[in-house]
């Protein structure tokens, strides 16, 4: 595409996130701190008459310890159990009635439970949350029978699917000092001997008000939702809280590599960097830095691994880029491929390739044209993306939860803007070292006793 035509498509997706920029920017955004501790953050957005509920709890599988892992995950699933109030199982029928959508979610550094619903019903979702962060009665029975139910998720998720299997296996080598080596699921022998009462002391040591964020965003006020968290959450009384430290890496763990063999008819290649989070490094620019350099290999048809290893070379069948810059902790810049058999491309050729495009960005800034159109690709993804009052809440609830604030949400785009294209070459110098890499070999099992 000639230079003119490249710029006016700049210009024109500018264009079109533009004013979705101003408007996000002018949503009301409030919050406030019960007595309890219990943070409360409410944005409004009024287009239709819907709010969403979440509550966000600082625990997850980057807490756990050797030998208790799978427990925030384990507890996710017995908050629906029953409480002082209600059976199990009664809460989201209640919910079902009401036509609201319900579920939770739990990751290496928090656990969430959300509610979609008519704004007039929101009463009802803070009151059945607020009820089971009280009172929640994690009944023996009812754990026999869903540690099952776990275990059998588990063989499904991750067991059974090589290609997750195989990232489990590499999250444990590529984190050799945090607990993010963990799997959110718990390794399946620590499910086998899991017991109520551990699930009950770690219900006790976490589920507390001010360890916990509310977040409502919809067609609310500030008042109306304070008045209904007062009401629900206020009598809750707060507790004292276990230590926990960010999880932190080593700066230069040294090269490491696995490899794996798998239920798998096609080799793949995995390749990640230990680098810091937003949250975790002194330059933000850096880390910005790393988040356009992931959509700059792996953004799209135009982008760098498609275009070259995948079009240009037929090195790959396929090839992404991933970067997590909102992690509680130091995280990773990550890479995968598969070679193209086809060609009779080898994965000793694909990680030479992927290292030669790491090392293009390491001896040449890109250009601020290619900068440009990737930086709009993102920052118009973001945009579009929070049009959704869902993702807003869990952005908000993800920033504050990880130890960020949810101030960062309507500055990360000027942030973005801000990344030059020497930024991009000296995150790449910094962070894609050999020192910093894991890399992963995964093959098909008839190929063991090679």
């Amino acid at each position: 595409m000639p230079l003119m035509l490249r710029r006016a498509a700049a210009l024109l997706l500018g264009a079109l996130y533009l004013p979705l920029v101003i408007a996000a920017e002018a949503q009301p955004t409030h919050e406030f701190v019960l007595d309890n501790g219990l943070k409360v953050i409410v944005r409004e957005d009024h287009r239709a008459p819907v709010v969403v509920s979440q509550l966000w709890y600082k625990v997850g599988s980057s807490y756990e310890s050797p030998g208790q892992t799978g427990l925030s995950h384990a507890l996710e699933h017995m908050m629906f159990k029953g409480s002082r109030k209600l059976e199990a199982g009664e809460a989201s029928r209640i919910l079902r009635e009401l036509g609201a959508e319900e579920n939770a979610f739990t990751s290496d550094d928090y656990t969430a439970y959300y509610q979609v619903l008519a704004r007039d019903r929101l009463a009802v979702a803070l009151e059945l949350e607020a009820d089971r962060l009280a009172s929640l009665k994690l009944p023996g029975d009812e754990f026999a029978r869903e540690i099952e139910v776990i275990k059998e998720e588990r063989r499904l998720r991750t067991d059974d699917k090589p290609s997750a299997l195989a990232y489990e296996r590499f999250k444990a080598m590529a984190y050799p000092a945090s607990g993010y080596h963990t799997p959110t699921i718990g390794w399946m022998a620590d499910l086998e001997r899991m017991t109520i009462e551990e699930l009950r002391s770690w219900y006790q040591a976490w589920y507390a008000p001010n360890n916990a964020t509310l977040v409502v965003v919809g067609d609310v006020t500030l008042d109306e939702v304070r008045k209904l968290a007062e009401r629900y959450f206020g009598p809750i009384k707060s507790r004292a809280l276990p230590s926990a430290k960010r999880p932190l890496e080593l700066d230069e763990p040294g090269e490491r590599r696995l490899k794996l063999h798998v239920k798998t008819q096609v080799p793949s290649l995995i390749m990640a960097f230990n680098t810091p989070s937003l949250a975790t490094s002194d330059s933000a620019r850096q880390i910005h830095a790393l988040r356009l350099i992931s959509a700059l290999l792996d953004g799209g048809y135009s982008a760098r691994l498609p275009q070259q290893l995948e079009r240009g070379e037929e090195l790959v069948t396929s090839a992404s880029a991933w970067y997590n810059a909102y992690a509680r902790g130091d995280t990773l810049f990550a890479l995968s491929a598969a070679p193209n058999m086809q060609k009779g491309r080898t994965l000793e050729e694909v990680e030479t390739g992927l290292w030669q495009e790491l090392d293009k960005l390491k001896q040449t800034a890109p250009s601020e044209e290619e900068l440009e159109r990737v930086r709009a690709q993102v920052i118009a993804g973001l945009v579009y993306e929070r049009d959704s009052i869902t993702q807003q809440a869990t952005t908000i609830g993800q920033l504050e939860t990880v130890g960020l604030s949810w101030r960062l949400m309507d500055e990360e785009l000027s942030a973005l803007e801000a990344v030059t294209p020497d930024d991009i070459q000296q995150a790449a110098r910094t962070y894609f070292t050999r020192s910093r890499m894991s890399v992963a070999h995964v093959l098909p099992e008839e190929s063991s006793d090679e």
